[in-house]
């Protein structure tokens, strides 16, 4: 069975091969020798908007998917990490600032790729310290006003730059 980024082939509990089955409203990977049936867990990200002076914090990729174009600092969340410190943490990484999550901007939905995320938690968050530069899998960084903003990389960065957008104009 293909499931979003890999084949289940067989039972995790005894390693029977498995079964397309009907459960929990639709076809799951599921064993028919000890009932184990496979839930796919969603990824999930995390990414910070920062404003300073009326611009706000982005990245340019340095990797594929999207490499060369530009993204709000964000990454996965690890299993057991708090999803505020997660941003936090891809932002030190990113951009070499320490940030303060102030509130959650949105909640955005949809694999874009392949390797993406199913779920986006997009915290607001103010900058607390550190020294601007890129880091990890940035090649540059910089704060963008909302009508200066370069070639978006996902639409979840539009999506929450809009959102952004719409608060500054009072929309």
């Amino acid at each position: 069975m293909r499931m979003a980024n890999r084949t289940v082939r067989f039972c995790a509990d005894c390693g029977h091969s498995v079964e397309e089955l009907f459960a929990f409203g639709r076809t799951r990977p599921a064993c028919p020798r000890c009932g184990w049936i496979h839930f796919e867990d969603p990824k999930v990200a995390a990414g910070v908007l920062v404003v300073q002076d009326g611009k706000v914090l982005l990245v340019r990729r340095a990797i594929e998917p999207q490499q060369g174009r530009w993204s709000l600092p964000a990454g996965f969340v690890d299993a057991d990490e708090d999803p505020r410190r997660a941003a936090q943490r891809e932002a030190l990484e990113e951009t070499g600032l320490e940030v303060e999550t102030t509130g959650v901007l949105d909640v955005f939905s949809g694999r874009e790729h392949a390797a993406g995320a199913d779920i986006i938690l997009v915290f607001t968050a103010r900058r607390s310290g550190g020294e601007l530069r890129p880091g990890d899998d940035a090649d540059a960084v910089g704060f963008f006003g909302p009508d200066e903003l370069p070639e978006l990389a996902f639409e979840a960065t539009r999506r929450a730059l809009e959102a952004w957008r719409n608060r500054v104009s009072g929309a």
